[in-house]
């Protein structure tokens, strides 16, 4: 072997590392990233039910009556053991709850519609105080000395606390919501202006969401069910598998015309279409994305954005050789100039997503995640992975003949 071929043959060995490491990785690991995704009530079966926050007479549901109702609702879909709930708001007094897996969905159905129950409870389970007690006010406080996270809190009659602390100086009184209890405050002094502070939380968090739950005992709204959709297990599953064999079909065809149009550089962007689909749900499974029908269909026309951008590329390298380049100066002319027109069609992909996020709501957000994280990943696959791999190849001038690559010398494409 010649001294000025080592670096064709360098350029060769890293090309088939990099295919054999990659190839290992995923998989290795491709079956237990898939076990993790989060699947939506669309393809896994569960409910979906809207709720409108109905307020007392002459009251208005404000900000604090929001969250404070969202924190009761993530509580009570908590004792159900539901993994990875949703619950949004939406306009100013309603709140959509989806719950994937969910099979007894009467049962869900009851407890997230009840009103919430605050009892303060002594040792002996004797009720002192209720909900109505206390005013929807209970906020996170710091510790003026030692900033230890602390809950404000309100009641309604002073004299009535003052003393109920004055007889159970000392003890503690259980704070339980919906039969469980939240906290379990001691008693450390007789505190007369109905004014006091909850200690023993960890972290500023623990203590915001402490205060979001005691209000939402103190504003025991009744919640109106507006619409509610339920899907069987059954049904979602076969959605999964009839969507799973459409996006198989379609990226199959896709595949194979890259390969015979464009030859090697079609094999090279089937390989990096491989890399982005398993950095995609990596990337689903490592935030825990909730992924439902609408997102499926994301990533399937990201499947289509990223081998847009390789046709582009390709299409560009084209026009350069037909112009009279070789091979080598049509591939580092192609993929220069045409690096602007795909970053421009990502971009406003990209805008079109964010736009779908901030105003849409429900399946609407998350068609707009996965089309955003899909056309992100694409950017890194379709583009720099797919150079970066046909960029040894043409370099190591190994494989430089031009129908390998769809071209024909004298300026014909075949």
């Amino acid at each position: 072997m010649s001294r000025s071929s080592k670096p064709v043959w360098k350029r060769i060995a890293l090309f088939f590392l990099f295919i054999i490491l990659f190839g290992a990785l995923a998989g290795w690991t491709t079956p237990k990233v898939i076990h993790r995704i989060v699947l939506g009530l669309d393809l896994q079966g569960g409910f979906d039910v809207l709720y409108q926050i109905v307020p007392p007479p002459g009251q208005k549901v404000d900000q604090n009556a929001v969250k404070a109702t969202v924190a009761a609702l993530d509580r009570r879909i908590n004792a159900l053991g539901v993994a990875e709930p949703s619950i949004q708001v939406e306009g100013t007094d309603r709140i959509r709850v989806q719950l994937a897996g969910v099979s007894d969905q009467e049962k869900a159905r009851q407890m997230l519609g009840k009103p919430a129950v605050l009892e303060f409870k002594a040792s002996d389970g004797t009720v002192l105080l209720t909900g109505k007690d206390l005013k929807s006010n209970a906020k996170y406080e710091a510790d003026p000395q030692t900033n230890a996270p602390l809950v404000a809190v309100e009641f309604q009659d002073p004299a009535k606390f003052r003393d109920i602390t004055q007889k159970y100086l000392g003890q503690p009184i259980a704070i339980v919501l919906d039969g469980q209890v939240i906290s379990a405050p001691q008693v450390k002094a007789v505190i007369p202006d109905g004014h006091a502070v909850i200690e023993g939380e960890k972290t500023p968090d623990d203590a915001i969401r402490l205060a979001n739950l005691l209000n939402a005992g103190a504003l025991p709204y009744p919640l109106k069910e507006l619409s509610s959709t339920a899907v069987g297990a059954t049904l979602g599953q076969a959605a999964l598998h009839q969507t799973m064999v459409a996006a198989a079909v379609a990226v199959a065809a896709i595949f194979l015309f890259m390969i015979i149009w464009y030859r090697i550089p079609g094999v090279i962007a089937v390989i990096s279409l491989i890399a982005y689909m398993y950095l995609i749900i990596v990337v689903f499974a490592g935030l825990k994305v909730t992924l439902t029908l609408p997102g499926l269909a994301a990533l399937v026309l990201g499947v289509g954005m990223a081998v847009d951008a390789n046709i582009i590329t390709y299409e560009r390298i084209r026009d350069e050789f037909n112009n009279g380049k070789s091979l080598i100066s049509a591939f580092v002319t192609g993929t220069r100039k045409s690096l602007g027109t795909i970053l421009d069609s990502n971009i406003t992909t990209v805008v079109a997503g964010v736009v779908l996020y901030f105003f849409g709501t429900g399946s609407v957000r998350g068609f707009a995640v996965a089309l955003v994280v899909s056309i992100i990943i694409s950017m890194l696959t379709a583009v720099f992975l797919s150079r970066w791999l046909l960029h040894l190849v043409v370099t190591a001038n190994w494989l430089n003949r031009p129908g390998l690559y769809g071209l024909k010398e004298g300026g014909e494409a075949r």
